[in-house]
C-alpha cells in the first residue's frame, strides 16, 4: 500500500509543480548568496531555507525509491534519478559530515548544481538534453570535419600571414585561436584588414610594431580571398552541420518518446480497436517504406531498355 501511494504522489501534477516550485526557489538563493552582502544580512534566513530546499529534495528522492516497492534498486536504472540523487548526497554531506575547507568549494558547487534539476523535472527539457547526448557520437565526425578545416588554414595563415600579422598568426597554435575568433564573427574583419592593409597601415600601435616587429606586407586579393572562403566554408556550411545533427537527433527524440508516451497510455486507458487501428497504420507504413526500397533495388538492377 505504502509504495502504490508514494508513486501515485510521485506522478501527481501537483507533486512535480511543488519539486519545480522549489527548483527555482533554490535558484533564488544560491543567486542571493552570491551578493556577499545581502547573504550576510539575512544569513539566518538563507540558511533556513537552504536546509529546507535540501530536505524536500531528500523527501522526494525517498518518495520515489518507496514507489518502487520491493524492487527500490530500479530508481537507479533512470539516469535521471542518479543526477538527482548524487545531487542531494552531495549536499548532505555538508550537515552531516565536517570536512575539511578544501571541500568547500564541492558542496557549493553541488548546490548550484541543485538549479540543473529543473531538466528533470520538466520532460520537454530532458528531450533537448536527450537530443543533445544522442548527436555527440555524429557531431564526433564533424568535428573531425571541423579540426582538419581549421589545421589546414590555420598553417596557411602562418606560411601567408605570420611574418606581417605575428599577433594572430606566429604559429600553428595561436593560428588556430585566431581562426576560432574569426569563425565565430567576433571582429573578423579587423583580422583581415591588417592582412589586406598590412601591419604598419592599419591595426598595430608603435607599441605593438615595437613589441612584436612585424615585417609589414600587403595582400589585399590574396587575404580577402583567405577570410573570406574560410568564413563561408566553415561558418555556413560546417558548422550548419552541426544544426542539422541535432535537428536529426531531435526527430529522433521526439519518436522515441512519443512511443513512450503511447506505452503508458495504453497502460493507462487501453483502447483495443483504436489501437489496434494505430499499430496496423504504422505495420502499413513500414510496408510502403520496404515496398519503395524493394522497387529501387529491381529498377537498378534491370537492363536499360535498347
Amino acid at each position: 500500500m505504502l509504495s502504490i501511494k508514494c508513486s501515485k504522489l510521485a506522478k501527481s501534477r501537483s507533486f512535480n509543480h511543488f519539486i519545480i516550485a522549489t527548483i527555482l526557489l533554490a535558484a533564488v538563493v544560491v543567486g542571493a548568496q552570491t551578493y556577499k552582502t545581502f547573504a550576510q544580512v539575512n544569513a539566518d534566513l538563507l540558511l533556513f531555507l537552504d536546509r529546507s530546499i535540501l530536505a524536500i529534495f531528500t523527501l522526494e528522492a525517498l518518495i520515489k525509491i518507496l514507489a518502487e516497492g520491493k524492487r527500490p534498486l530500479r530508481y537507479f536504472k533512470n539516469p535521471w534519478n542518479i543526477f538527482d540523487f548524487a545531487i542531494v548526497a552531495a549536499c548532505l554531506l555538508e550537515p552531516v559530515m565536517h570536512l575539511g575547507g578544501g571541500f568547500l568549494p564541492v558542496l557549493r558547487l553541488a548546490r548550484i548544481l541543485r538549479v540543473l534539476r529543473l531538466i528533470t523535472a520538466i520532460p520537454k527539457l530532458q528531450l533537448l538534453v536527450t537530443c543533445l547526448l544522442k548527436s555527440l557520437p555524429s557531431m564526433f565526425y564533424v568535428s573531425i570535419l571541423l579540426f582538419l578545416l581549421f589545421y589546414v588554414y590555420g598553417a596557411m595563415a602562418v606560411f601567408l600571414f605570420g611574418d606581417n600579422d605575428p599577433v594572430h598568426f606566429r604559429n600553428l597554435q595561436t593560428s588556430i585561436l585566431s581562426l576560432f575568433r574569426v569563425v565565430t564573427l567576433e571582429d573578423w574583419t579587423d583580422v583581415m584588414y591588417i592582412n589586406m592593409y598590412g601591419s604598419d597601415n592599419y591595426g598595430y600601435s608603435s607599441d605593438d610594431l615595437a613589441k612584436w616587429t612585424p615585417s609589414p606586407s600587403k595582400s589585399p586579393l590574396g587575404a580577402a580571398i583567405f577570410f573570406v572562403s574560410f568564413v563561408l566554408i566553415g561558418t555556413m556550411i560546417v558548422l550548419n552541420l552541426v544544426i542539422g545533427v541535432i535537428m536529426n537527433s531531435m526527430d529522433e527524440s521526439n519518436a522515441e518518446m512519443a512511443v513512450k508516451q503511447e506505452i503508458e497510455r495504453r497502460k493507462i486507458k487501453p483502447e483495443p480497436v483504436r489501437d489496434g487501428l494505430h499499430d496496423l497504420q504504422n505495420r502499413m507504413e513500414e510496408l510502403s517504406k520496404e515496398m519503395r526500397v524493394i522497387k529501387k533495388m529491381i529498377e537498378e538492377k534491370s537492363p536499360l531498355p535498347k
